[in-house]
């Protein structure tokens, strides 16, 4: 069994999301929290991948088309940190 830690940023990012992201955000926990990592990968529309560049070390899983759930594993611990929960901004910065 994994744990999940959210960061004091999920619940605040999570009020203005709408009821579906909501419920799939509940749905990967409930997964990862079961399966760990590999449970995640099986399921195709999560599109989980490793990131790099500042987010090196992290992850990502989709909760639709707009919205990530980052995230970093400390397998040692079965620990999943949930840093961030949040529409993903296409533009350029």
């Amino acid at each position: 069994m994994w744990r999940i830690d959210e960061h004091q940023r999920v619940d605040k990012r999570l009020a203005g999301a709408f009821l579906e992201i909501l419920e799939r955000y509940e749905k990967w926990k409930d997964i990862a929290s079961l399966s760990g990592p590999p449970g995640l990968r099986l399921i195709a529309g999560f599109r989980d991948e490793a990131l790099s560049g500042k987010w090196a070390g992290y992850r990502s899983s989709r909760l639709g088309l707009q919205w990530r759930v980052v995230y970093r594993v400390v397998a040692e611990d079965g620990v999943f940190q949930v840093a961030s929960v949040t529409p993903h901004d296409y533009r350029r910065s």
